[in-house]
């Protein structure tokens, strides 16, 4: 078989260091038995691991030609398809039971990924993923620090967020141009009630001007949705904890 050619165009960056790896093949622990989907496949350096230890497996590829060539592998379903496409909370419900979901994700639409897999957030145990490495830092940040923004607040909102690994370029085919790591995202078991479209809008308009403080943009925007009271607006967006955006957006429910 041909040997091939990574596509910008896919964001391709193929795993090769097989230290690596059985690192984050340990760090998911695949059990037989276990509903696991992985994402862009590519060359199958995960999927080989994933599939010895599982048993069966479903991978989510775009790329026909990879496609074809994992079809050729036993044990494996093919979900040829845009991710942003798939219906995770239908693939939970063929299989009769939550998904694990992992995978190397393509940099350059990692985060409409994660925001994807939201939707889907019921079904799910947990994430393993490979990003880049200041996206990780982003969805692991505390009130506070330059990295603490919309991204932090509506994953954290959903999910215990644990980073695992950093991996360097040089263990990728062709090695990207920024540092990567691996991260574990566990859904919380009870998460605050709130309407995620109007958390969202909140938490957009918040970060919108990080430099400036909230009476100068979330201020304007509560008190067109007639609220607002009690929340302190004398601060920066970066130094207001996911709770309060939380109890903020229910106590804003459909206004």
């Amino acid at each position: 078989m041909s040997r091939h050619v990574a596509r910008k165009r896919f964001g391709q960056h193929f795993l090769v260091d097989a230290g690596v790896i059985d690192a984050i093949v340990g760090a998911i622990d695949p059990r037989p038995g276990e509903a696991l989907v992985e994402i862009g496949p590519g060359l199958g350096a995960m999927t080989a691991p994933l599939l010895a230890r599982c048993g069966a497996l479903t991978v989510i590829e775009l790329d026909r030609d990879l496609a074809a060539r994992l079809r050729a592998r036993a044990g494996l379903t093919v979900v040829e398809a845009d991710v942003l496409q798939v219906d995770f909370a239908a693939l939970a419900r063929e299989r009769a039971q939550p998904l694990r979901v992992v995978g190397n994700l393509p940099y350059n639409i990692s985060t409409p990924i994660l925001f994807h897999l939201l939707g889907a957030v019921g079904q799910v145990v947990d994430q393993h993923f490979m990003l880049q490495k200041e996206v990780v830092e982003r969805m692991a940040a505390a009130p506070g620090g330059k990295d603490y923004g919309r991204l932090s607040v509506m994953l954290q909102w959903r999910y215990a967020i644990e980073p695992v690994l950093e991996v360097p370029p040089q263990a990728f085919d062709p090695p990207p141009r920024v540092d990567s790591a691996v991260v574990r995202m566990r859904p919380l078991p009870q998460p605050p009630a709130v309407d995620a479209g109007r958390l969202g809008e909140l938490v957009a308009v918040a970060f919108s001007q990080r430099r400036k403080l909230l009476r100068h943009t979330l201020g304007r925007w509560l008190a067109a949705h007639g609220a607002g009271d009690g929340f302190d607006l004398q601060r920066r967006a970066e130094e207001v904890p996911v709770a309060e955006y939380v109890a903020l957006a229910a106590r804003l429910g459909g206004r």
